[in-house]
């Protein structure tokens, strides 16, 4: 009985060992694939991962940085090309079409635009005319181009849903929406914004998804329902600030209309009543409450 035992104890710390030299096995060589990619960044001349560098640049131009967020993804531009890395490129790309956004630099767009095209062409990638479209939507949605912005977003969510790209077919539904409402389809508005909430609750049950709050208050407001609108434009911006989200300014505007709108519709005791209401309110109570 002891020999047995002194058997499987052997046997128990000989599997530990071997466990423990594994992981530390894969802990070196992560540790080293990690040296190996920040030395190659150092070589080409960059001191930082450039995906963290796109993420930064995105977050300023949220932020409204848009000198600070161009500079970066100029820098990682630059580097992609220099290894030519068709991802690095191409999110770079992506990113100085947004910071066009800002002043509607249509110009600086179309030059991006030939750039995405081109990369799309050498690369087999469908996902940088993809990317392509969806700039493009988001920039005549803001110059109020309504006929040239849904022929875009058609062609972003025909390309994202054919490449199974669901993180942008999602969001174009709720992009789209602010075509149909500008354009006085409310009912395609309220299907596009409804399809919008199902996939984000197929990809998270649990999500309290403030963005899309943005088209519903837009779609109340153009419905004339203004005390509709402010509970859930307030409601989007309590969320926005718990949330840390910083709305891009295509998305944001119609929110500023409508939120400007309401201060000459209703009274101030109205609102300040309403914005008290909606302290507690859900998203899901005012998808309930507004949308079904």
């Amino acid at each position: 009985m002891k020999v047995f035992l002194m058997k499987h104890t052997f046997y128990i710390i000989g599997i530990s060992a071997l466990l423990f030299s594994c992981n530390t096995q894969k802990q070196e060589e992560l540790v080293a694939s990690h040296n190996t990619s920040n030395k190659k960044n150092y070589e080409m001349g960059l001191d930082e991962d450039p995906k963290e560098l796109l993420k930064e640049a995105y977050q300023l131009f949220k932020e409204g940085n848009d000198e600070k967020s161009i500079k970066l993804a100029t820098k990682v531009l630059e580097y992609g090309r220099k290894v030519n890395d068709d991802d690095l490129v191409g999110g770079a790309l992506s990113s100085l079409c947004r910071n066009a956004q800002r002043t509607l630099d249509t110009t600086r767009l179309a030059e991006l635009s030939i750039e995405l095209e081109n990369l799309s062409k050498s690369s087999g990638d469908q996902k940088w005319m993809m990317k392509r479209a969806h700039m493009n939507a988001e920039m005549w949605r803001l110059i109020g181009n309504m006929k040239k912005a849904e022929a875009f977003y058609d062609e972003s969510m025909r390309i994202s849903e054919s490449i199974g790209a669901m993180g942008m077919f999602t969001i174009d539904h709720f992009n789209k929406s602010f075509v149909s409402t500008a354009t006085g389809d409310f009912a395609e508005a309220r299907r596009l914004i409804t399809k919008y909430y199902a996939l984000r609750y197929e990809t998270d049950p649990k999500s309290e998804d403030a963005y899309g709050l943005i088209a519903l208050a837009y779609l109340l407001e153009q419905e004339g329902d203004f005390k509709g609108a402010l509970e859930v434009a307030t409601v989007a911006r309590r969320l926005f600030k718990e949330q840390n989200i910083f709305p891009e300014p295509p998305d944001e505007k119609p929110l500023i209309g409508v939120e400007k709108s309401i201060l000459k519709k209703l009274k101030p005791e109205m609102i300040k009543k309403i914005k008290k209401e909606s302290l507690n309110q859900s998203v899901n109570g005012l998808l309930t409450k507004y949308l079904k």
